[in-house]
């Protein structure tokens, strides 16, 4: 069977739950959690993100992730919560997916970032 994105994507929310914008607001600041804006940079100089979201790109999130990768951010812990956004969802389920992969088992999608502007939640300009 060849791998699709559609089927990548249904993987990937089978593993890595959704939250909703009010549930993610109660997490903003929380030392135990981590917020991941997988947008392009791009994306994120034009519309902000959630105040204190590390800013990476889809493409380099493993690499950050990665405590034996030179490009490590000592940020990202096993033992963090990490909730993930982009525009509409897609990029962050399959970077979720990708983390738990790696170990990092608490994760949570967030969806697109229009629902949490909609949702009322802080922004923070780049």
């Amino acid at each position: 069977m060849t791998l699709t994105v559609q089927k990548m994507l249904a993987d990937a929310e089978a593993v890595v739950p959704r939250i909703s914008p009010d549930e993610a607001k109660g997490l903003v600041g929380r030392p135990d959690v981590v917020f991941l804006d997988v947008r392009e940079p791009p994306e994120v100089a034009a519309s902000g993100k959630v105040p204190g979201a590390l800013a990476i790109p889809r493409g380099l999130v493993e690499f950050r992730a990665d405590p034996a990768s030179p490009m490590h951010d000592a940020q990202f812990d096993t033992a963090k919560t990490v909730v993930a956004y982009c525009a509409s969802g897609g990029r962050s389920a399959l970077v979720l997916k990708t983390l738990h992969d790696m170990g990092y088992t608490n994760v949570r999608n967030l969806g697109g970032f229009k629902g949490w502007v909609d949702a009322g939640g802080p922004i923070e300009k780049a």
